[in-house]
């Protein structure tokens, strides 16, 4: 099965470089100034870093683009999918040996989400996003509490999980929410920290999260990647450079990660729950205020 995944995504990264970089090298800006693309560089690494950490890239670059002012908003979703997408496979193809999980959940709920984001979305993007991201950022903060309870054996909740699979009730739980989560990524919900919370409080160890939500996003985001690309919908400028250095990013925040202590993996990622749910707040005085 690893081998598998490992062929498929490696066939996905080849394509989509190449299909990337003849876009880019055929219609790019060739004005734009040196400022610029150290910023962009930059800008790759350190969203890059942090997605491999969990906090996701949909957010950060976002606003990275409305504060500096170089992509103007219709650019932005293109910006999500085509700068990042690269880098997410990688990041599948390093956590994907690092972390032992069990093959039918891992299938499976990657299996959920590409559904979810192909077939799904056509329901939930009928819904008013906001609702969805007040829920969230409701609901993301109340669950960051209960996984520092229990990575402490504080209260109820007792020590974290060391599971590397689902079964049963719980596979079919995490097979439904990862087809929502998938789902929302059209709404602009990114996948990653609601999918490793979901794997916490199934009582999985949390390091399984990671292969689990780089898997989903790695298998998502080629396809939505080349109709942003034929559309030419993304900063061609910002992905020739980011891309590249979005690879060391990761590659840096692997180091850390496959060596760090589920205690303080679980802290970081209570912080990441914490920040996605300011962002959620953000984000909906922001749309109501474009409203």
């Amino acid at each position: 099965m690893v081998l598998a995944f490992r062929i498929i995504t490696i066939g996905f990264i080849i394509f989509l470089t190449v299909y990337t970089y003849r876009d880019i090298l055929k219609n790019r800006d060739k004005g734009e100034s040196v400022g610029h693309f150290i910023a962009y560089g930059i800008m790759g690494a350190g969203l890059n870093f942090l997605d491999t950490l969990g906090v996701g890239s949909n957010a950060t670059q976002m606003m990275f683009f409305k504060f500096s002012k170089l992509s103007p908003d219709e650019e932005l979703p293109g910006n999500g999918n085509v700068i990042f997408a690269i880098p997410f496979a990688f990041e599948f193809l390093l956590f994907l040996g690092l972390i032992d999980v069990e093959p039918v959940t891992l299938i499976t709920m990657i299996i959920a989400s590409m559904i979810g984001s192909w077939v799904g979305a056509r329901i939930v993007t009928k819904l008013p996003v906001n609702k969805i991201r007040a829920v969230l950022a409701i609901t993301l903060p109340i669950v960051a509490v209960v996984l520092v309870m229990k990575v402490n054996a504080f209260g109820p909740f007792g020590m974290m999980g060391d599971a590397v699979g689902l079964t049963g009730g719980k596979l079919v739980i995490g097979i439904v929410i990862n087809f929502i989560l998938g789902a929302l990524m059209c709404c602009g919900v990114g996948l990653y920290a609601p999918c490793m919370a979901l794997c916490a409080l199934l009582g999985m160890n949390l390091t399984v999260a990671f292969p689990i939500m780089m898997g989903s996003c790695a298998f998502l985001m080629p396809v939505n990647s080349v109709e942003f690309i034929k559309a030419g919908r993304y900063n061609r400028n910002a992905a020739l450079i980011a891309i590249p250095t979005g690879l060391i990013g990761v590659w840096i925040a692997y180091a850390i990660v496959k060596s760090m202590p589920v205690y303080a993996l679980t802290l970081i990622v209570a912080g990441v729950l914490i920040y996605m749910s300011i962002s959620f707040i953000f984000s909906i005085k922001k749309s109501k205020k474009a409203n």
